[in-house]
């Protein structure tokens, strides 16, 4: 604002300058006045465009800085957003592996018994004389339960390589912001 004022300024100065050199001239010569009031007339146009030409560089400036705040709250949006959705998919992959969890409990409860049941099915057929019969059933279920603990083991192994895998996922470095001209 201290531009407008001095251009102000320098405006009613002049203007106050050709007002003393017209009244010190008197009134009978009208080629003067008429030169002094085009001086007039042009140095304020020129003072307007001066003016124009500062309100324009200061409204460009204050443009910039809004783009440039602008741009910075978008990257920062951006940026809390990344955080927001990997917390989201470390959550849900949480809640995938208590419920796989729990679900492979239950199963696991499940085989536990029926082997068990075989297993006393077979003590039961070694102690009533089916020999034979027992035995089969006693082997056949060692070697079933054998299988499954290979296979849970199995799956242990991957879930835990999928597990590191998810964990080492990283959020991709952001773009740096463009200086806007």
């Amino acid at each position: 604002m201290l531009r407008f004022f001095i251009g102000i300024l320098l405006v009613q100065l002049v203007t106050i300058g050709l007002f003393f050199a017209v009244t010190r001239a008197g009134l009978e010569n009208t080629q003067f006045m008429l030169t002094i009031g085009l001086l007039e007339i042009l140095f304020s146009v020129l003072a307007a465009f001066w003016f124009s030409s500062i309100a324009r560089h200061r409204h460009m400036d204050e443009l910039e800085t809004i783009k440039e705040a602008h741009a910075r709250e978008r990257e920062k949006i951006r940026v809390n957003a990344e955080r927001q959705k990997s917390r989201i998919v470390s959550k849900s992959q949480q809640q995938i592996l208590k419920e796989t969890r729990r679900a492979h409990a239950g199963a696991n409860f499940k085989v536990g018994a029926a082997f068990a049941g075989a297993l006393a099915m077979g003590a039961v057929m070694l102690y009533s004389q089916f020999v034979t019969f027992g035995l089969l059933i006693l082997t056949t279920a060692g070697g079933g339960l054998a299988g499954y603990l290979a296979r849970g083991r199995q799956v242990a192994l991957a879930r835990k390589k999928e597990l590191a895998a998810h964990q080492q996922v990283k959020i991709p470095p952001s773009k740096p912001i463009k200086k806007l001209k």
